[in-house]
């Protein structure tokens, strides 16, 4: 064997070698480009999903001022991010969980829109009552606690909407006490916009989940 063939031996390795490195950063860089395309695809997916989220939560709010335009004009009423809000002094003298005449008219306007809002929606109202962040046991009151005053208003409001024509099985209540202010409690003003009553449509329980959890007849 000459020098020239040996010298082919030696090198045809080498092209080998290499051949399978090129092949196997081929290999990887496909499988990275389909790695960013899936990447991609799921952003884009996930992007679709949120504009149509957002969509459909500004045709509701859009729904719900067009169902409640009376009350809103009038001042009586504000609506934030879906959230009704009804200034404290509307609805109860200062701790007191009695309806005030006007209170009760307010709560009156405001069942036949949200009746037909929500009966639409498959949604449900959430009755919630707020306070200031004063101590009830330093004005002499009957509650123990803003809690406590916070979950009785909000009763009121709810039992007054259903005698005024609400569903029961679409209205609920909830408590807050002094939690989540609207605006610092650093002055008396402040302490009369925390001082509130606030109702949201809420999802209602699918069918699905209330047959899953009913109790299954007896054999």
């Amino acid at each position: 064997m000459d020098e020239h063939d040996a010298g082919l031996e030696q090198t045809a390795p080498v092209w080998a070698v290499f051949g399978d490195l090129m092949s196997g950063l081929l290999g990887a860089f496909v499988l990275l480009l389909v790695g960013v395309m899936v990447v991609q695809l799921q952003l884009t997916s996930s992007l679709e999903d949120e504009v149509k989220k957002r969509q459909i939560e500004e045709q509701r709010r859009i729904s719900l001022e067009q169902a409640l335009a009376i009350p809103l004009a009038s001042g009586r009423i504000t609506l934030n991010n879906g959230r009704i809000g009804i200034s404290g002094r509307l609805l109860f003298s200062l701790n007191s969980d009695q309806l005030a005449p006007e209170g009760r008219k307010l709560l009156n306007s405001l069942v036949p829109p949200l009746k037909t809002y929500l009966g639409a929606r498959e949604q449900m109202l959430m009755v919630s009552g707020f306070t200031d962040d004063h101590s009830i046991r330093s004005r002499n009151s009957q509650f123990a606690d803003n809690w406590e005053l916070s979950a009785q208003r909000a009763l009121t409001v709810t039992r007054a909407l259903i005698e005024e024509g609400m569903p029961s099985s679409l209205v609920f209540a909830a408590a807050f006490g002094s939690e989540q202010p609207v605006t610092p409690n650093v002055n008396e003003a402040a302490r009369a916009q925390n001082r509130r009553v606030e109702m949201a449509p809420v999802p209602r329980a699918s069918n699905a989940s209330k047959t899953s959890n009913a109790k299954p007849d007896a054999p």
